[in-house]
C-alpha cells in the first residue's frame, strides 16, 4: 500500500486542527464565568443540543423512537443515572424495532 504525500499533509492537518480546538477550549474554560446569568445559560446548553438531537428522530421516526423515548426518560427519573437511562434507549430501540421488523 502506498501513501501520497498529500493525504499524509491531509492527515497531519486534520490532527493539528482537532489538537488546536481542544486546547483551546482547554484554555477558554478557565475563563469562563462560574456565577450570574451566563454561567446558568451555560450550564444549559448540553440539554439543548441533546434536546435538538432526539426532538427531529421523534417527530420524524418511527413509534420504536417514541417507545424509547419514554424507556429512558422514566429510567432515567426512577434511577437519576444517566449512563442507564441512555443504555435503556439504546436497548429499547434497538428491541422495539428488531419486534417491528420481524
Amino acid at each position: 500500500m502506498h501513501t501520497t504525500p498529500e493525504a499524509v499533509i491531509a492527515i497531519v492537518g486534520m490532527a493539528l486542527v482537532t489538537i488546536a480546538i481542544k486546547a483551546g477550549g482547554l484554555l477558554l474554560a478557565d475563563r469562563l464565568p462560574r456565577q450570574g446569568f451566563a454561567a446558568a445559560w451555560l450550564q444549559h446548553i448540553p440539554g439543548a443540543v441533546l434536546a435538538a438531537l432526539v426532538a427531529p428522530a421523534l417527530v420524524t421516526g418511527s413509534p420504536a423512537e417514541v417507545i424509547a423515548a419514554l424507556a429512558t426518560g422514566g429510567i432515567f427519573i426512577l434511577t437519576r443515572n444517566l449512563f442507564a437511562a441512555m443504555a435503556t434507549g439504546v436497548a429499547t430501540v434497538y428491541l422495539v424495532r428488531l419486534l417491528l421488523a420481524g
